[in-house]
């Protein structure tokens, strides 16, 4: 009589589930600044290069991607739809870090200092090689 043997398919995590060996674990940041300021003009170059050197730079020094973006919204309060110049911040960060706490800096000053109500925020894991 055979004997029945139970298995239970439990798969081991691997230490680096990225594709690449060369490759780590990362968090991609992606944040969409609205450049029209309420009640004057919109963002100069040089208010953003100001506010990058100093507010992005201190919570993502190990460095960042800026592009210019054409943005268009809804506003319900409104009822209009809105076109506006953007600013689009990718950066690649550790999934294991302070992350939250400096994605919120980051926003919180874009807020304060150019009276925005919102700054939109994406995020996805990733891998990738630097």
């Amino acid at each position: 009589m055979g004997a029945l043997v139970s298995c239970s398919a439990v798969e081991k995590p691997r230490a680096n589930a990225c594709p690449l060996p060369s490759e780590q674990s990362f968090t991609i940041v992606q944040l969409f600044f609205g450049r029209a300021i309420p009640g004057r003009g919109p963002l100069t170059e040089a208010e953003w290069s100001d506010f990058a050197a100093k507010s992005i730079t201190a919570q993502f020094p190990d460095g960042f991607t800026v592009v210019d973006g054409d943005g268009q919204w809804f506003d319900q309060s409104t009822g209009r739809l809105v076109h506006e110049p953007s600013k689009i911040l990718i950066a690649a960060a550790d999934p294991d870090s302070d992350l939250a706490a400096r994605i919120g800096a980051v926003v919180g000053a874009y807020r304060a200092q150019f009276h925005q109500k919102s700054v939109g925020i994406v995020t996805a894991n990733a891998c990738a090689a630097f």
